[in-house]
């Protein structure tokens, strides 16, 4: 490990996919990472995800290393980069999440269980006359909650294919079911 003491060594063997030279860099600077990571998130294990994350951009990266570049200040710039796309994430969910609460406490306001169940039967009998394929790509999303890159992987489509897929079964259900479709989903896809 010795040779990877020098920053341009280190580099060109990053680039060339040492998984040894990867290890140094780990051993080297986890412990400072996570520190400064928990300075700004105060949170121990948010700070081992970012980095974590931040380890696993530079091995995919590793061929945009420079040896010019400090690697220290990257790594640095890349933690603080991920701790930002986190936080980002994080209050862009809870309003979103605070805005499905509320359509959703809306809907059950306005609805009896007795009628909601009766939809929820429509419903699952609209997802039935789906076309098959959109069908498949619908209910691997919604029931069994994959993302449109593993339906992707998973029916050998492309991701395109997916949301056209997704589209359409949203237009035909829309159609027949109204604007509520997606809190309706809701109850479908609980039960």
């Amino acid at each position: 490990m010795l040779k990877f003491h020098q920053h341009s060594v280190l580099v060109e063997h990053l680039k060339q996919g040492d998984e040894k030279a990867f290890a140094h860099l780990i051993q080297e600077y986890h412990q400072l990472l996570c520190t400064f990571a928990y300075n700004l998130s105060k949170d121990t294990g948010k700070s081992e995800d970012i980095v974590q994350n931040v380890f696993l951009k530079v091995w995919e990266q590793r061929s945009q290393l420079k040896a010019e570049y400090s690697l220290k200040s990257y790594l640095h710039k890349l933690t603080y980069n991920e701790f930002i796309d986190q936080t980002r994430k994080q209050k862009s969910m809870s309003s979103l999440e605070k805005k499905y609460v509320e359509t959703l406490n809306n809907f059950l306001e306005q609805k009896d269980w007795d009628q909601i169940n009766k939809v929820i039967t429509v419903v699952k009998a609209e997802i039935e006359t789906l076309p098959p394929k959109c069908k498949k790509v619908f209910t691997l999303s919604k029931q069994d909650g994959l993302t449109n890159i593993e339906i992707s992987e998973h029916l050998k489509i492309s991701v395109k294919a997916v949301e056209s897929h997704m589209t359409k079964a949203f237009s035909i259900l829309r159609k027949k079911m109204g604007d509520k479709i997606k809190t309706i989903l809701f109850f479908v896809f609980s039960n």
